[in-house]
């Protein structure tokens, strides 16, 4: 029980145990990690019995909370930092970076502006920094870290419409395609975007933007009295890893006069690689990128960036101006992060990659981006070498999609075979492979960033992937 004579408030005994049972249960797991299950099914029931109750007006030893959080919270997450969770884009974290947000949040440091937390915005400047550097961005960009790639984006799309246009504008138009993250585009309605100011340009067959078409629809569109300044390239979509055409993008943008954006939550992580530069060649010339470094630079949420080429165009969107904060603008450009994007008082997102660096290096991030790359190559061998699969898009990056061959079963048993089999995958547990449409019905999705995955992992995923296709088969023929 905590000390009621003090509200809110442990001795310093109670808060090493405590924190100490707290590490011994981090540690505990992430060693054991591999040999557990990634998922499992829960019941909504089950939790509502567990966690269903009034709100507690006495407190409870802490250490008997800790555990109930064990046992009856993070019991029923599905483990993202696992190994052999294919799913989504994994965040497999790191430890180091989980112990910097306990820092900075048991410190409570306040990075909204210089005054409150100097250390914090000096260490965000430098981590802007390497990231503009490893950007190839010029030495004017900037940026700020965001909640994730969705946020980061939007800061971007703000600060263009501000440059542009003051403000609201209704003659404005977007340009994106259907592989367009769609939580991006639905974050153009927060900003006050009709779904008539958005432009869905078509693909070329390999799903990457097609740049002749967007050229032919900003055209299209200034010709019809509207006002084209905004196009969205992706590096890296979540549904195939496919990026789009960034040299022949920043080409159409500069002629025409759009604001050239790049959603590389995902796949700007491959800058660090030799086959990845080669990939996202073009985005050094981007005016604005958003990266998540909780994807693939093994990251805990929450931790995004936007990187804008000139930073200005962030303090002309977004700086704040009350009585209460002139005390912080004393020093000469004292560097306050409120005027970069939307929030005032913000947390320091920024420890966690410095610390990760400084612990780690570069070199070691490099290394563990290479590796999901290599694994996602590694599982389309072992694809290719039954007779059971299709590959529908090759490894891109460290994505890949795929569906079962059976020249004896129509297209829709086939699509009733694929969605078993990830349904199968998930209630098994071992790894999780679920699916996505890519226009012809779903397909199985495979996405490997954990560094720590080994070719067994991918080995034996495979043939569970392939048992449960054979089984489901079998069950649908009787």
């Amino acid at each position: 029980m905590y000390d009621d004579k003090a509200p809110l408030a442990l001795s310093g005994e109670q808060m090493r145990r405590l924190g100490y049972a707290a590490t011994d249960f981090l540690a505990d797991r992430i060693e054991r990690l591999g040999d557990q299950p990634v998922t499992a099914e829960w019941s909504r029931a089950d939790l509502e019995d567990k966690l269903r109750e009034a709100i507690p007006t006495a407190g409870t030893d802490p250490e008997k909370v800790l555990e109930r959080v064990v046992s009856d919270v993070l019991s029923a997450c599905a483990a993202t930092d696992h190994p052999r969770f294919f799913s989504f884009v994994p965040s497999p974290g790191n430890y180091v970076a989980a112990v910097a947000d306990f820092l900075a949040s048991g410190a409570n440091v306040f990075a909204g502006n210089w005054v409150g937390g100097a250390g914090a915005a000096q260490v965000e400047l430098v981590v802007i920094e390497w990231l503009r550097e490893l950007f190839g961005l010029p030495a004017a960009a900037g940026g700020i870290l965001t909640t994730g790639g969705t946020q980061a984006s939007l800061l971007a799309l703000h600060a263009a419409r501000t440059k542009r246009f003051g403000g609201v504008a209704p003659q404005a138009r977007i340009y994106v395609t259907h592989q367009t993250h769609a939580a991006v585009v639905r974050g153009f309605s927060y900003l006050g975007f009709g779904a008539d100011q958005i432009r869905r340009v078509r693909c070329a067959p390999d799903l990457t933007m097609d740049a002749d078409a967007l050229r032919q629809a900003i055209i299209a569109d200034r010709a019809a009295g509207t006002a084209p300044f905004f196009a969205v390239a992706t590096a890296g979509t979540t549904n195939t890893g496919a990026i789009d055409p960034l040299a022949a993008i920043a080409d159409v943008c500069s002629e025409q006069d759009v604001w050239f954006h790049v959603d590389a939550a995902y796949g700007g992580a491959a800058i660090l690689t030799d086959q990845g530069r080669q990939l996202l060649r073009g985005l050094e010339r981007a005016d604005s990128i958003a990266v998540d470094p909780h994807k693939w630079w093994f990251q805990p949420y929450e931790a995004g960036c936007v990187l804008v080429r000139d930073v200005d165009v962030l303090s002309d969107a977004f700086a704040l101006h009350a009585e209460y904060l002139t005390e912080n603008r004393a020093a000469t450009r004292p560097v306050n992060f409120y005027d970069y994007g939307p929030q005032l008082t913000r947390s320091f997102r920024a420890l966690k990659l410095w610390m990760t660096l400084q612990t780690f290096g570069l070199d070691a991030v490099r290394a563990g981006v290479a590796h999901g790359m290599d694994m996602a190559e590694y599982a389309e061998s072992l694809l290719l070498r039954t007779p059971y699969w299709q590959i529908v898009s090759p490894a891109q990056l460290s994505v890949l999609t795929f569906r079962p061959h059976h020249p004896g079963l129509d297209a829709a048993t086939l699509d009733e075979v694929t969605r078993r089999i990830a349904a199968a995958m998930m209630k098994q547990g071992f790894a999780l492979v679920l699916t996505t449409d890519l226009g012809d019905g779903p397909v199985l999705r495979f996405c490997s960033t954990h560094p720590q995955t080994t070719r067994a992992d991918v080995e034996t995923t495979v043939e569970l992937l392939t048992r449960f296709l054979r089984e489901t088969v079998d069950k649908l023929a009787v």
